[in-house]
């Protein structure tokens, strides 16, 4: 599909009936004010796109990163690679060890579970831009989850109910072994020593495009502020399920040099943990968010 705003013309691919898209042919090296407004539209539409065979070094990445935010530490609590704080590097060949910075490996997985990134802040991420560094020849793809579209397919009334919800994000549980080895954690140039948690809207608007989106997360949703414990729970769990749906969700396989960018104010996104012991790299450069409302 050819997408054509005013002067702009775009080589786009859509990957599912609402969420993802391809852009080929565009060099991220290299964009005029223009293509990046076209590019942010489709971006906002679509909740993530990709962009074969761009094969960015660090530098690149956050100037691409700078069309469309301000990046933010690379994560709150691991630092991001040597001489690039912004950058924040996941080789997921050595998971164990990943988990183990985490916290308790005993029950963890080779792939990642559905989440938002960092809604454990006042100010979750905007959204993040990763950049495929090495690729095994299989398995190691990622799916995103549109949480429009879910909260759409909820009955008017839910809908309703759920609009006058609030949830509390924490971080604490997943990250209090990276806390202990690495003394601190930092988030837009602020420093702290512990993870305080968060209240969210059950539902939020998106600041752009005024959509509704479901913004609950297994990995960083605690309970429902105005729910007793059980209810909370069974009402997560329920929403949880939904949210992620195969209608509402697209899956894409990674090749090196691919650059993936993803709203995470309106999306969850899981990595599927089938890749063995094959060679699996990633960098990704996080854009600073709003607080939701």
């Amino acid at each position: 599909m050819t997408v054509i705003d005013r002067e702009v013309k775009l080589d786009i691919e859509w990957l599912s009936g609402s969420i993802g898209a391809v852009i080929r042919g565009l060099d991220l090296r290299d964009l005029d004010d223009a293509t990046v407004a076209a590019v942010r539209q489709v971006w906002l539409e679509r909740k993530v796109v990709f962009f074969p065979d761009q094969f960015l070094d660090p530098d690149s990445h956050l100037a691409f990163a700078a069309y469309f935010g301000t990046a933010t530490e690379g994560h709150p609590v691991i630092p991001g690679i040597a001489g690039y704080p912004n950058i924040f590097e996941i080789d997921y060949t050595k998971a164990r060890e990943l988990y183990a910075t985490y916290g308790d490996v005993s029950n963890r997985r080779q792939g990642i579970d559905w989440h938002t990134d960092v809604t454990f802040v006042k100010r979750p991420p905007l959204g993040s831009i990763l950049n495929a560094k090495v690729i095994p020849p299989s398995g190691g793809d990622t799916m995103w989850s549109d949480q429009g579209a879910a909260l759409r397919d909820l009955s008017p009334s839910l809908q309703d109910y759920l609009s006058t919800l609030h949830a509390v994000h924490d971080g604490r549980d997943t990250f209090k072994n990276a806390l202990k080895q690495f003394g601190k954690a930092k988030w837009e140039g602020k420093q702290f020593e512990e993870l305080e948690p968060v209240t969210h809207p059950v539902v939020r608007t998106h600041p752009e495009t005024g959509e509704k989106v479901l913004f609950v997360n297994p990995g960083f949703t605690s309970h429902i502020v105005e729910l007793d414990r059980r209810e909370s729970d069974v009402l997560l769990r329920f929403l949880y399920e939904h949210s992620v749906r195969p209608e509402f969700t697209v899956r894409y396989h990674w090749t090196a040099g691919d650059v993936g960018f993803w709203d995470n104010r309106s999306t969850q996104h899981a990595v599927v943990g089938d890749f063995g012991k094959q060679h699996w790299l990633i960098q990704r450069v996080t854009l600073k968010g709003d607080q939701p409302a």
